[in-house]
């Protein structure tokens, strides 16, 4: 593969702060890892090491749109799977034949760190001899099949944004040893110089946060962005600019013809990280199980609760102890009847919603960018009433939604309490 945009030098030193946090991912998932800046440029980086530019990788419609702007970015036909209802994740059975025959490679979403059926999808894809891709970015602690998420691709991605709080950083994860010089390489050539200017935004940001959060300023402070034309989303979706966007297409691969779209939320998402970022990155990975237990504690919470997606209610609907260890989420997906309403409720008391994904990618992108799902009304019905609730914040969400009488949402017609 050649990478045509940028240069840089080799892989991290021996001894260096990334090769520090590439050896404590490596002992979680038993395989090599690479330090990148963010989880959507490790993506770039591994679509185009494994597909040439015309393939076409089947994905979730419920998922960051910057992901699907990924895709393109690496000269790729986004298709769009169907949904299982409940948890978004790939229903398999319900991609066509012809689909599958199609396909270059697969992209799961491991949506708020609820599992894809990895084990099936890379029975599917060694079948059809294409790779599989696990966007693990919510996941970084969730397993299936008795291995953890990000272990059954041949290369995945992790944000170090989530779960490890360090709002920076990311990993890919390949399957195949030898290939590891190689993709250090290309994340090299593509990185670009550190920038004073963002380290120095980026030491300030945890600061001039927690003064937000103290002076309860986070709508003034939305408004200053909107003023100054830092708030790129009016809306849960980024404008999709869509003849800007076939002229980006028409380029790809190109991420540098994308940037517009891909650095949403993150505009540094591909310069290359100071000692600074590094060291608290670090700081947060070393506290991850911490995290991750408090993630597991307030997700057991949640799924115990009348909104929990029905395969954690059990076969009567009724509330039920939940599994014996949850998934340690990063946020848990209730499935509520009205969610513009419980967002308004959990807004009043200072419980931000985000990581919503509404609407599915087809709708959003339409024929031209990307194959639509064939079966859409799953993705339809869950990006409509699935209420991401960060489980760090599970007793105080509970009780702002009892309070306010949010009632679950009725499961589309034909899905019984079971996962599938």
């Amino acid at each position: 593969m050649a990478m045509r945009e940028g240069a840089g030098p080799g892989s991290a030193r021996p001894g260096s702060q990334p090769e520090r946090l590439e050896e404590t991912m490596r002992r979680r998932l038993g395989r090599e890892c690479v330090y990148v800046p963010s989880c959507r440029y490790g993506l770039y980086v591994a679509l185009r090491h494994w597909c040439p530019p015309g393939g076409r990788v089947l994905m979730s419609p419920v998922n960051d749109d910057v992901i699907f702007f990924v895709v393109l970015a690496a000269g790729l036909r986004p298709v769009q799977a169907p949904v299982n209802p409940v948890d978004a994740s790939i229903d398999i059975d319900a991609v066509p034949d012809e689909v599958w025959g199609s396909l270059s490679a697969v992209l799961t979403t491991n949506l708020y760190g609820n599992p894809d059926p990895a084990p099936q999808l890379r029975e599917r894809c060694d079948a059809l001899g294409i790779p599989l891709f696990e966007d693990a970015a919510h996941a970084i602690g969730s397993e299936i099949g008795g291995r953890p998420v990000g272990a059954w691709g041949d290369a995945s991605v992790f944000s170090l944004s989530k779960h490890v709080g360090a709002q920076a950083g990311g990993m890919l994860s390949v399957a195949d040893p030898g290939l590891r010089e190689a993709l250090a390489k290309s994340c090299e050539d593509l990185l670009l110089p550190q920038r004073a200017t963002a380290e120095a935004a980026y030491a300030v940001r945890p600061y001039a946060e927690a003064a937000v959060r103290a002076l309860r300023l986070r709508r003034a402070a939305w408004a200053t962005m909107r003023l100054l034309g830092l708030a790129e989303r009016e809306e849960i979706r980024m404008p999709l600019r869509p003849r800007e966007l076939a002229r980006a297409v028409a380029a790809a691969p190109d991420l540098g013809a994308h940037d517009p779209w891909v650095r949403v939320d993150m505009h540094d998402y591909r310069l290359r990280s100071g000692r600074l970022r590094l060291a608290r990155i670090g700081r947060r990975l070393d506290r991850l199980d911490e995290v991750l237990a408090a993630c597991r504690a307030g997700t057991e919470l949640l799924l115990s609760t009348r909104w929990a997606p029905p395969a954690a209610r059990g076969a009567t609907g009724q509330r039920t102890r939940p599994p014996e260890r949850a998934q340690p989420l990063f946020r848990v997906p209730l499935l509520v009847a009205d969610r513009d309403a419980a967002i308004a409720a959990l807004a009043r008391r200072g419980i931000v919603v985000g990581y919503l994904y509404d609407p599915p990618l087809d709708d959003y992108a339409g024929e031209e960018f990307t194959d639509v799902s064939p079966a859409p009304e799953g993705a339809r019905w869950f990006a409509r009433h699935a209420l991401p609730v960060d489980p760090l914040h599970a007793r105080a969400a509970v009780e702002v939604l009892e309070e306010s009488g949010v009632r679950p949402a009725g499961l589309p017609e034909g899905r019984g309490p079971s996962r599938g």
